[in-house]
Order: C-alpha cells, then sequence, then structure tokens
C-alpha cells in the first residue's frame, strides 16, 4: 500500500496556471538536451570517474589502476563524458590527462550528492 499517495480528483483545468507555466516551458529541444545530457550521469563507471577526477587530473592508466578496470573501457567511458562536455583533457608529450570540463560539472555533481544524502 502507497503512503501518502495524493490524487485530484476535480475535472476544472486552471488555465491561467497552465498557460503561465506554458510561457516559461523551455523549448522542447532544450529538454531532449538537458534529460540526454543527465542521462550521461546514470552510468555507475562515470559517475566513479568524475569522482575521480574531482580530485585530480589524472590520465587513462592512473583511472583504470583506481577502478580496477581495463584501459580500454575507462577511454569508452572518457569518450562519453568528453562528447557530453563533462571532461576535458591535455596533452604533456605522449601523455594525456583528463580533468572535470569545468566547475559546472562539479556543481551538478555536488547538488546530486547533496541530494540523495538529504533525508
Amino acid at each position: 500500500m502507497e503512503k501518502d499517495r495524493m490524487i485530484c480528483n476535480c475535472n476544472i483545468i486552471h488555465e491561467d496556471v497552465v498557460n503561465e507555466i506554458r510561457r516559461h516551458m523551455p523549448e522542447e529541444e532544450k529538454l531532449y538536451d538537458l534529460a540526454e545530457f543527465f542521462k550521461v550521469f546514470g552510468d555507475g563507471t562515470r559517475i566513479k570517474i568524475l569522482c575521480a577526477l574531482m580530485n585530480s587530473e589524472m590520465c587513462v592508466c592512473d583511472i583504470a589502476a583506481l577502478l580496477d578496470m581495463k584501459q580500454s573501457a575507462i577511454s569508452h567511458q572518457l569518450r562519453v563524458l568528453k562528447q557530453a562536455r563533462l571532461v576535458k583533457y591535455r596533452k604533456e608529450g605522449k601523455m594525456v590527462y583528463y580533468s572535470l570540463d569545468d566547475d559546472h560539472v562539479k556543481n551538478v555533481f555536488d547538488q546530486g550528492f547533496n541530494h540523495i544524502n538529504h533525508r
């Protein structure tokens, strides 16, 4: 049995509220982009990589060692994170170092983490 289940039993549409909210709704394409953005956070490995990169920039070898995974698997996830503009890289000779793209990424991560820890 569900607790605190609320059902609206009215048949009256509050057109003023609906119209006001409709005016402020973002474009459909923007909402789709936002949904795609949050899908990237839906993978445990990518979350672990982001968490690691919040502390320091790292190369693929280091991330693979940290997460006890193959470098190819880490590279694949880093590619997804790069496409979503969540991580960036810099080259130093033959080495490639990854870091968070900007402070927005840390803020999104922190907000999500704060939300799940809030009780």
